[in-house]
């Protein structure tokens, strides 16, 4: 097959494949309603079309790029292959019989397939890699491409010059992010971009904050990548659904950073189940003053400590009937804390305390558990309407799932970059190990991979910026598919360190520990193929 056909082929073959799956989970799970009888088949193709999505990405930038052609052609031949073989060996889950996967990619284009994937192809890749310092410079196309990649050079630069040499000990020492760095990002316009300039921020777009978000993930995950999100879920639930005060009030101090957003949705005995939320918010007076009074446990609260204020979500609606109904979302004043723990009181009585929870990976941002007992809220904390709280953090889910896609990416062209300088330091048997077959190869199918996440956030980007009614769903996948390629790249970057691997001194230890967080929030992976992803797939949006 010629450049380009392979690929084409690749993507009809597993297109007709998973239609065919997906028609036969419709009727197997009635529309999506019964997915809980046929969880394990619907999570296996919830990952299988976002694998897919990642391939259109791929073949969707080639367009733009020739030069990415190769690469594109490849990952599609790969996954065409995987997903044939996933729903071979799982069709009588699928409910898709042997002939009908047969007829549909029969024996001559799979072996075109199998005869594409040679080994050599993939150490093209590592070296081409290896060319470009094994740093990412794709092309990004738009008519805002000039602006993203000037964005891109400002973010790495700042990621180089001020995060890097911090991260180790960040990580090592269990430290808070520095105030430097804050400041920093702050001076830059980090935590305005997703804010309209009319309140004070830069109004950028999805594709800029994902570009600008994975560029700092590569110096630090907790320290710099993550850092910029903080806003997220309350900026976007302000701009759902706050009061045209309340947009005034808190939008443009946050833009500037002088507001820091920790948020507080899960609670230590629900996890996924927000609509069996049990913090109370219980209407109250203090000091003539109407408001809401605040009693219950938070856990995974990350920041918590340092941030000023924190987005809550309680329930307002005492009938745990109400579910998801019942439940608003309050800003939460606080005073900072620096340490691992505190304890908060107020003059009426209220009382604020948290602890962080000690992690192996994912430090500097420290995630806390929280006690809440009668904490005092005003009653203009109120964001909107009460028991509308759970439709307006939808919106920060879907932004900060997305923004997820670039942290992975970002720590996943991290491991890669790691594992390409080992590679060509590393001297053994008289020779770089870079200059082995096996090691090529493996750097070869990192970068692939890399790439694949990349573009299939930027695919999901520009469906939010462009206000695509899947751009959602696209946002989930990304997040899904991307959280697991930093998992296997991190770790196959990992084994060609060897031993030193596994030293904290090297910062592919730091890597590994850091991604193996991503899969768990914005969605633990087999609720966000279930109840996310599957869902919508397969019909019920309810």
């Amino acid at each position: 097959m010629t450049a380009g056909e392979l690929g084409l082929a690749a993507l009809r073959g597993t297109a007709a494949l998973l239609t065919q799956v997906r028609e036969r989970l419709v009727q197997l799970t009635a529309g999506g309603r019964d997915i809980d009888g046929h969880q394990v088949a619907v999570r296996r193709y919830a990952n299988l079309e976002a694998r897919h999505k990642a391939a259109q990405a791929l073949a969707e930038w080639a367009d733009e790029d020739p030069s990415a052609r190769e690469m594109a052609d490849l990952f599609a031949a790969d996954f065409a292959l995987e997903a044939l073989h996933l729903i071979e060996r799982h069709g009588a889950d699928f409910g898709l019989p042997a002939g009908d996967i047969d007829a549909t990619l029969p024996a001559g284009a799979r072996a075109a397939l199998a005869s594409a994937l040679s080994e050599s192809r993939f150490r093209a890749l590592a070296e081409r890699s290896a060319g470009h310092g094994f740093v990412n410079h794709g092309a990004i196309h738009g008519e805002d491409a000039d602006l993203i990649l000037a964005l891109r050079d400002g973010a790495r630069r700042f990621a180089v010059e001020r995060v890097a040499p911090l991260a180790q000990r960040i990580h090592l020492d269990d430290l808070l992010v520095p105030e430097e760095l804050i400041a920093g990002m702050a001076e830059l316009g980090f935590f305005g971009m997703s804010i309209p300039a009319e309140y004070g921020g830069t109004g950028m777009s999805n594709l800029a904050m994902v570009v600008a978000t994975e560029e700092l993930s590569v110096a630090s995950l907790p320290a710099a990548g993550s850092l910029i999100t903080r806003p997220e879920v309350l900026a976007k639930a302000l701009l759902a659904g706050g009061t045209e005060a309340q947009k005034q009030r808190w939008l443009g101090p946050v833009a500037r950073g002088e507001l820091m957003v920790g948020v507080a949705v899960t609670e230590p005995d629900t996890g996924s189940d927000v609509g069996a939320l049990r913090c109370r918010a219980t209407p109250a007076v203090q000091d003539g003053v109407a408001g809401w009074s605040i009693d219950g446990a938070k856990a995974w609260s990350t920041f918590a400590g340092r941030a000023d204020v924190l987005a809550l979500l309680a329930r307002s609606d005492p009938d745990p009937a109400a579910g998801h109904r019942g439940l608003s979302l309050f800003i939460v004043e606080k005073e900072r804390c620096l340490g691992h723990d505190f304890d908060l009181r107020q003059p009426g009585g209220g009382r604020l305390s948290g602890k962080a929870d000690r992690t192996p990976g994912y430090r500097g941002m420290h995630s806390f558990t929280l006690q809440f007992e009668r904490w005092f809220v005003p009653g203009d904390r109120l964001v909107g309407e009460a028991g509308r709280g759970f439709y307006y953090q939808m919106a920060g889910f879907a932004a900060g799932r997305l923004q997820t896609a670039g942290r992975a990416t970002g720590l996943a062209q991290a491991s890669l970059l790691a594992a390409g300088q080992y590679a060509q330091q590393r001297r053994q048997f008289g020779r770089p190990i870079g200059q082995f077959q096996s090691t090529a190869y493996e750097l070869g199918w990192m970068a692939l991979r890399t790439e694949a996440a990349r573009q299939l956030s930027h695919a999901a980007a520009r469906a939010m910026d462009a206000g695509q009614a899947d751009a959602g769903l696209l946002a989930a996948m990304a997040k899904l598919f991307a959280c697991r390629v930093a998992v296997e790249v991190s770790q196959r970057a990992q084994l060609l360190h060897g031993g030193w691997g596994y030293a904290e001194e090297f910062p592919i230890a730091r890597l590994v520990a850091d991604a193996l967080v991503l899969p768990i929030f914005e969605g633990v992976e087999p609720i966000l193929e279930l109840k996310v992803i599957g869902r919508q797939l397969l019909g019920d949006h309810a």
